[in-house]
């Protein structure tokens, strides 16, 4: 296909559709950003960087427009926050640790718990394709995970908790924003994931559990090129949310999930160019079934 046939395509997609192919390319790139920055300093400060950027950014939102909220539920908006804290802390640093493109799909079994968890805490019924679809999902763990005979790995415990973590984040923000303003909705994350960093380097110092590295370490300030990492990170990261906010608020649900998923294959692209080894075919196999199994849920959606 020539260039201009394929710019004629381009421009005939779907806002919405673009919105979330930009954020998911977004999205990649600021994993390679973490990656990078976790060469140099803990998962817990990269997740640090990566929040206090979207603290100063929803602020200043803030201050220009102030919210409107009704509240009342304080507890709900910090397990909110909370659990997208811990999931995002598993996420990089699995990120570290295993291939980029891997990490990814882990945190991409998401809507699948989601789907599982509004079933459960919020009474909304599950057609027999989304269980179908759950059965799969799982399917593509195990393919990924290729559990041996003592279990799966510190590393694939920690990419399935990246997914229900931030399942039961969104789970949560379906009955918040009856409540309170998307904003306030984010901002209890990325305060959370501000301030819990914080708390647990001091705990570190004193405390350190090795078996609990995940959420451990020591403060190191940033030098030289190390502060392109985390300002790029955490730009992105910020930038990557708020396309993918406007994808929503433009397409039907269904189809920007779907699209959503695109950010596997940009995922694993940047990995082989940062190192990162091809998938193997076993491997592929569980990504494509995890992907196979978001879009359904995302269609059933």
């Amino acid at each position: 296909m020539g260039i201009l046939p394929f710019m004629k395509r381009l421009k005939e997609l779907d806002n919405g559709v673009k919105y979330m192919l930009f954020a998911s390319f977004l999205f990649a790139i600021m994993g390679a950003f973490a990656k990078l920055a976790s060469e140099h300093m803990s998962s817990l400060e990269v997740v640090f960087f990566r929040n206090i950027f979207g603290v100063i950014f929803i602020g200043y939102a803030l201050y220009k427009t102030p919210m409107v909220s009704k509240g009342g539920r304080p507890l709900l908006l910090f397990f909110r926050g909370m659990m997208g804290f811990l999931a995002l802390l598993a996420y990089f640093y699995n990120i570290a640790h295993i291939p980029l493109g891997d990490a990814v799909t882990y945190s991409k079994t998401a809507p699948i718990f989601t789907a599982i968890f509004a079933w459960l805490f919020l009474s909304e019924k599950l057609s027999f394709s989304s269980w179908i679809a759950v059965f799969i999902g799982f399917g593509g763990i195990v393919l990924i995970a290729q559990p041996s005979g003592i279990g799966f790995s510190k590393y694939d415990l920690l990419g399935i908790f990246s997914g229900v973590g931030a399942a039961l984040a969104y789970t949560s923000v379906r009955e918040l924003r009856n409540y309170y303003d998307t904003r306030m909705i984010v901002l209890s994350f990325t305060l959370v994931g501000t301030v819990g960093p914080i708390l647990l380097f001091v705990l570190s110092h004193y405390f350190y559990i090795a078996e609990l590295d995940f959420m451990m370490g020591e403060f190191v300030l940033p030098s030289g090129v190390v502060w392109l990492y985390v300002i790029g990170l955490g730009v992105l990261g910020t930038l990557s949310q708020f396309y993918m906010t406007k994808a929503y608020g433009e397409t039907k649900a269904g189809i920007v999930g779907a699209v959503s998923y695109t950010n596997i294959v940009f995922a694993i692209l940047v990995g082989v160019m940062l190192g990162d080894a091809l998938p193997s075919i076993v491997t592929a196999c569980g990504i494509l079934l995890i992907v196979a199994a978001g879009i359904m849920v995302a269609k059933a959606k």
